[in-house]
């Protein structure tokens, strides 16, 4: 049977070439021979050939999958038997791709009988005796085309930048007899990228929603309901456990997240094999609608607040809001508006039904496809004639129009800066607050959505801001509570008598 021939051969002149096994026989574990090789080698159509010509596996991280790619790939190139083989290691960067090379590379060099077959260059391994190669490449490489691939390992598909590559490689393997693919990832968090389209397509194979004899879709993740925090549920989505990852590591990365809710994803995603909404997770919806309750925005009225303005053109969302200050919590009202020509845009997408927030009341829609500035202004004005607005923040971007009308009509408005200076400090206190129940939005869902949405930019030092062009959709209801937040802080400070970062900003106020 050829898988046996697979097996022999990875475990005869294959090593480990890393940590306490390096340049020991690379045994494989019996997962990786029944859920892999087996299956991948093992099975044949009508004709005696490899039914499966692409399989996509799913695993978490550190569960043995580099050494066992690199290993597979070696075997193509010295023992499949495939005339003129060429072997191809894909990755999104040259760094990620070498990193599978490099293991082949020194397990050529630990092996005296395949080290006298070929010479190793930086990028590729040759055989001396016909032209069969493999050879690394990335998104990022000068040439992709001109390839006759027999073999294609594709290694962390999520991290691919764009389909380019997958597309270009996947069709150069068309006049071979039995190629083969292998696309390799862990959970990504990117829904519109092409690894998630082979996750659907995966999922819909295993399902028997599609048939597809040669797709081998394997696919280690939780289900569910699972409690992320469980051995059992680690055990269901790391087959190595025990050997190549260890409990104690899981148990660790298990306390980082439960304490650092923007680890959480990332968790879920490298640990747990999950797809995620976003990259890192800022907040669990349960904290942020723990401290909500029903009060009215009337029963705040004379109380001392602070505005955050984040302007928006055509596609994004205008978001106003004011932070109100009541004993240990902090209130919070929303009022935001979308042009017509976006609604209409938005309707048959993916995503949160703009429709749906309209009619609750929760977004206003002005006509055409720009922001209509003087509808704004008539509805901040009507929202903080009711309220002791100490100052509003703002971001100086399109702001040129909308700002002075406010300030002739007696708001005190501050230019606002969206970079870590600015936002670190009161991004971490929102966190905070909601963390504490202590934020009250009174179980706004559009700023609920918002908030869903969010990813999470860090700089070296650990400061913290809302990323607008990575975040899954539109977060501008957050981003002007931030800049309340902000806002609220600096006049805080400048009671105590505090310096302040901001202390050389502009201020306009008549």
């Amino acid at each position: 049977m050829n898988e046996q021939r697979v097996t022999k051969f990875i475990e005869t002149f294959c090593t480990h070439v890393k940590g306490e096994l390096a340049r020991k026989p690379f045994i494989l574990e019996e997962w990786q021979k029944t859920d892999i090789i087996n299956p991948l080698y093992g099975t044949y159509d009508e004709n005696g050939l490899r039914q499966y010509r692409t399989a996509y596996i799913q695993i978490a991280r550190k569960n043995g999958k580099s050494n066992l790619i690199a290993a597979l790939g070696l075997y193509h190139l010295f023992a499949d038997k495939e005339p003129g083989t060429e072997v191809i290691v894909a990755a999104a960067d040259r760094s990620q791709a070498g990193i599978i090379h490099e293991i082949q590379k020194q397990m050529v060099l630990n092996s005296p009988v395949l080290s006298k077959k070929c010479k190793v260059y930086r990028n590729s391994i040759v055989l001396n005796d016909d032209s069969s190669f493999i050879q690394a490449i990335s998104a990022d490489a000068n040439t992709k085309h001109g390839y006759n691939v027999a073999a294609l390992l594709f290694d962390e598909v999520h991290s691919q930048p764009n389909r380019e590559l997958w597309d270009v490689l996947t069709t150069a393997t068309g006049a071979r007899r039995q190629p083969l693919t292998l696309a390799i990832t862990t959970a990504g968090h990117d829904k519109q990228s092409i690894c998630y389209e082979l996750y659907d397509y995966a999922t819909k194979v295993k399902n028997g929603i599609i048939k597809d004899a040669s797709f081998l879709p394997l696919l280690y993740e939780i289900d569910e309901g699972d409690d992320i925090h469980s051995e059992d549920t680690w055990r269901k989505v790391n087959p190595g456990l025990g050997t190549t990852i260890k409990l104690e590591y899981l148990q660790q990365q298990s306390e980082k997240a439960k304490q650092l809710v923007t680890y959480e994803n990332t968790f879920r995603r490298l640990h747990l094999n999950q797809w995620t909404s976003s990259e890192d997770k800022w907040c669990s919806d349960e904290d942020f609608m723990s401290g909500c309750t029903d009060f009215e925005p009337s029963d705040l009225y004379g109380y001392e607040a602070w505005g955050g303005l984040d302007l928006a053109a055509t596609e994004d969302i205008t978001a106003f809001t004011l932070i109100i200050p009541d004993g240990d919590t902090f209130k919070v009202i929303l009022k935001a508006w979308v042009t017509q020509a976006a609604v209409e845009r938005r309707r048959g997408r993916t995503g949160a039904d703009y429709d749906a927030f309209v009619r609750r009341g929760l977004l206003t829609v002005t006509e055409g496809n720009s922001t209509d500035y003087r509808i704004l202004r008539r509805d901040i004005l009507e929202m903080c004639e009711n309220y002791n607005v100490k100052g509003i923040a703002f971001d100086r971007w399109n702001s040129s129009t909308l700002i002075p009308d406010l300030v002739d009509d007696g708001l005190i408005c501050y230019p606002f800066g969206q970079g870590f200076a600015s936002m670190s400090a009161p991004v971490k206190n929102l966190e905070i607050l909601i963390r504490s129940a202590n934020l009250d939005h009174g179980g706004n869902d559009l700023l609920r959505w918002m908030c869903s949405n969010i990813q999470i930019k860090k700089d070296a030092a650990e400061n913290l801001k809302f990323d607008k062009a990575k975040s899954s959709d539109k977060i501008d209801g957050m981003v002007a509570l931030a800049m309340s937040m902000g806002q609220y802080m600096i006049d805080r400070a400048e009671d105590r008598d505090e310096d302040t970062i901001y202390d050389d900003r502009d201020i306009l106020i008549l």
